[in-house]
Parts: structure tokens; C-alpha cells; sequence
């Protein structure tokens, strides 16, 4: 069985790779109608199964974007390379909070992709659980039957949530009461992430460093 690719695998220059992908396969797709295919220079880590999100923000300036549009795989169904290609392009044209992009818009946006590693079980007990993971480390998972939600690891950086905010919140995206984190009966998962994106639009790519930047803003804030 292959091995999922794991986020601290990946070097600078892959997650360059994969942000440059995304916006390629989005702006093929818009302008031609065409899905590509995974590129011939395609490093061979990346040809193997991998989980990642595309969220795709309208830029106006370093301090400010707004999101239009983020979908991903939270299970490695398919090559990393082939998971970006296919949600970047999702992220754009199908995600239901949005119109479907235009090609207008390629310059007015930046891309950013946030590659996962496996779910990981947090305690069944309740108490437990808001020590069991780390804001600007990991993402959360929550299901009960049918109903199952999903926040990456940059959301609550960029809310300022503590842990049981956070906890909570997972429950609201997963269409459950923000106390649903205190029913044992609800299953939550972490799992790692890895987080690259255009400084701005057709810009450099850099990776961020999400703990760092939930230190530097609750500085901000308690000075405020």
C-alpha cells in the first residue's frame, strides 16, 4: 500500500510547486475549459496519495483578503498532485457559498493550498480533548452519523479562537450545537497541516508559519 504523504515531507520548493499547480489548473480550466493533466516535472513524492485543500482569496493588500472559495480532500483518495489539481479547480467553479469564478478575476486573487496528514482520534473524553491538539498545528474533524464538519488549521489563527472555540466551532461546521465537543457520542479527529500561499496575486510563494502568527496577533491584540 502506498503511504499517505505527509505534510512535513514536502521541502519549500514542493509546496512552491503545488500553489503554482493550483492557479495553473484554475486558470486552464477557466480560460479553456480544460483540466490538466499532473505536469511531466511533477516530483515523484507528490505522485503519491495526498489530502489537501485550495482556498482561493481576493487580495487587496498583505493585511486583507477575503475568501472566495475553498474546498479539499480531507482523505488521500487520490496522487497529491491530482488532489490539487482537482480541488483548486472545485474551489473555484463549485463551491456553493460563491458564483463561479471568472477569468476577470486571476489577477485580483491568490492561491493557497494546505496539504493534510492523517486523522488522528481525540479522547472520547470531553475534558480531555481541548489539551489534545494545537492551535496553529492542526486542523479538527468532527462526526456523528451523517453529520461531519471540518476546519483547517489556519481558521482559528485567523478568528483568534482558543481551544474550545475552536472545539466548538467544528461542531456549528458540522451542522451540530457548539456543545456538541462535550457529548462523548461525537467523534473528533486532528490532523497536521502544511500551509503555502501567494503573497499576492502571481507573487512569491511563502509558507506560513500559522503558530507564529496566532503568538504574533494575541500580542497585538492584548496590547490593544
Amino acid at each position: 500500500m502506498v503511504e499517505q504523504v505527509k505534510p512535513e515531507e514536502l521541502s519549500p520548493e514542493e509546496g512552491e510547486f503545488l500553489v503554482r499547480l493550483a492557479r495553473r489548473s484554475v486558470e486552464t480550466y477557466l480560460t479553456k475549459g480544460e483540466r490538466i493533466k499532473p505536469p511531466s516535472d511533477t516530483p515523484e513524492k507528490l505522485r503519491r496519495l495526498g489530502a489537501a485543500f485550495v482556498t482561493i482569496t481576493t487580495y487587496y493588500g498583505p493585511e486583507s483578503r477575503e475568501l472566495r472559495g475553498c474546498i479539499g480532500y480531507i482523505f488521500p483518495v487520490k496522487s497529491l498532485v491530482e488532489t490539487v489539481i482537482d480541488v483548486a479547480i472545485e474551489a473555484a467553479v463549485n463551491d456553493p457559498r460563491f458564483p463561479p469564478m471568472n477569468p476577470s478575476e486571476l489577477d485580483k486573487v491568490t492561491f493557497e493550498v494546505t496539504v493534510l496528514g492523517p486523522l488522528e482520534p481525540l479522547p472520547r473524553e470531553p475534558e480531555k480533548r481541548p489539551k489534545s491538539f494545537t492551535i496553529g498545528r492542526h486542523g479538527l474533524l468532527a462526526k456523528k452519523g451523517i453529520l461531519q464538519g471540518v476546519l483547517l488549521p489556519e481558521v482559528p489563527v485567523e478568528y483568534l479562537w482558543d481551544e474550545e472555540t475552536f472545539l466548538a466551532e467544528t461542531c456549528v461546521k458540522a451542522g451540530m450545537p457548539p456543545s456538541c465537543w462535550l457529548d462523548p457520542e461525537v467523534e473528533f479527529y486532528r490532523f497536521s497541516g502544511r500551509d503555502w500561499r501567494e503573497k499576492e496575486p502571481r507573487g512569491p510563494i511563502e509558507e506560513r508559519d500559522l503558530a507564529k502568527e496566532y503568538r504574533e496577533l494575541l500580542e497585538k491584540y492584548a496590547k490593544q
